[in-house]
């Protein structure tokens, strides 16, 4: 139980963005991504922007990030954050940024509208960029009835931690009736197990960082990490694993009965879940259903990754679970977006009939 297995084989998810004449995906192929979506839980959407509308995003990003006033999300790797191993943060409803969310929203719209209605409330658009010497996330699930999208803005390789997955472990009606009835818990075991090895990972790494010249640790930042009383679900904290503090991972899920079970089952979870590894090209896009099982891998290149987010809501969400897992712009804030709003909103482009997106450029 030292190493966590991941394959980076993503072609049976993968599924290339054909366009109609209005520039939405053709019927075909939007019903290929919700095949993909119903069975496995996330689509991967190959050549769906263009690289000037890539190019795009990428300026709204390096914008945000450059701002000292941005808005840094509150959830996924705090302490990273805090020490710029990730800059995770929220995107302004600008004119810009609320086209290019639009411009994702009506390519995507017959995916999005089988799942979401047009009065659903988008939560957040995001950046989300890992930087040398960052954590490895726990798996874990964020809160259900959302739809997210991640876009890469620029070429993602492995060693910069494109997002794991573990398909097939997204919730539904009667999901937990698979596997003979126990697919709840082998799900649970399967988490336990892969965020055990993570938990080690993350030790062993900020180790070999104390003498690491190429990504130091900063003055303080190791205590921070293992031993810090302040609320992170995603460090190897020694004190919260002990104390149990931690509801991702904690000393808690390792007592001697599911270490039983673990041994129990070990062949089973083998052959039932697998973890997958994206690193998307460019102009590809990812949608997910929140409660799949997923984690932001540790980026191991010095080179940043960068992924633009979005998540739109499939139902209801009461406000405190909306903030468990998603920091929405102070902007977005006070004024709300609804999916029917960007399907509305003035795009990027207009319509094309080409049929496929590297074909498209932006107007102007």
């Amino acid at each position: 139980m030292t190493e966590l297995k991941v394959s980076s084989d993503t072609s049976v998810f993968e599924v290339p963005a054909v366009l109609d004449e209005n520039g939405k995906l053709s019927p075909q192929c939007a019903r290929q991504a919700l095949t993909m979506m119903d069975a496995h839980g996330l689509v991967i959407l190959t050549g769906l922007l263009s690289d000037p509308e890539t190019r795009v995003g990428l300026d709204l990003m390096r914008q945000t990030i450059d701002d000292p006033e941005r808005s840094q999300c509150a959830f996924a790797s705090e302490t990273d954050n805090r020490y710029l191993r990730r800059d995770f943060c929220s995107l302004p409803s600008t004119p810009l940024v609320t086209s290019f969310a639009a411009t994702l929203c009506q390519r995507l719209e017959d995916v999005f509208l089988e799942y979401c209605g047009r009065s659903r409330p988008v939560l957040e658009v995001a950046t989300f960029t890992s930087y040398l010497g960052s954590s490895h996330q726990y798996i874990h699930r964020d809160p259900s009835g959302v739809i997210s999208l991640f876009a890469a803005v620029e070429d993602v390789s492995e060693q910069q931690g494109g997002t794991v997955f573990v398909p097939g472990t997204h919730l539904y009606g009667g999901s937990g009736n698979r596997h003979g009835g126990q697919a709840d818990a082998l799900m649970e075991l399967f988490r336990t197990r892969c965020n055990y090895r993570i938990f080690w990972h993350n030790l062993k790494k900020l180790w070999r960082m104390r003498r690491n010249e190429a990504a130091a640790l900063a003055p303080g930042e190791f205590m921070d990490r293992v031993f810090s009383t302040k609320w992170d679900q995603h460090q190897p904290n020694l004190l919260r694993f002990v104390l149990g503090k931690n509801s991702q991972f904690s000393l808690r899920k390792l007592g001697p009965r599911t270490l039983w079970k673990l041994y129990r089952h070990r062949d089973a979870l083998d052959s039932l879940f697998n973890l997958v590894q994206t690193a998307p090209r460019k102009g590809t896009v990812i949608l997910y259903r929140s409660d799949l099982l997923h984690a932001g891998p540790d980026n191991r290149s010095p080179d940043p990754r960068r992924f633009f987010g979005m998540s739109i809501a499939r139902d209801v969400l009461e406000t405190k679970f909306w903030h468990d897992g998603y920091s929405p712009h102070p902007t977005l804030m006070a004024h709300p977006t609804s999916l029917g709003d960007l399907l509305e909103s003035p795009p990027l482009c207009a319509p094309h009939s080409v049929p496929n997106p590297q074909q498209t450029a932006l107007a102007g």
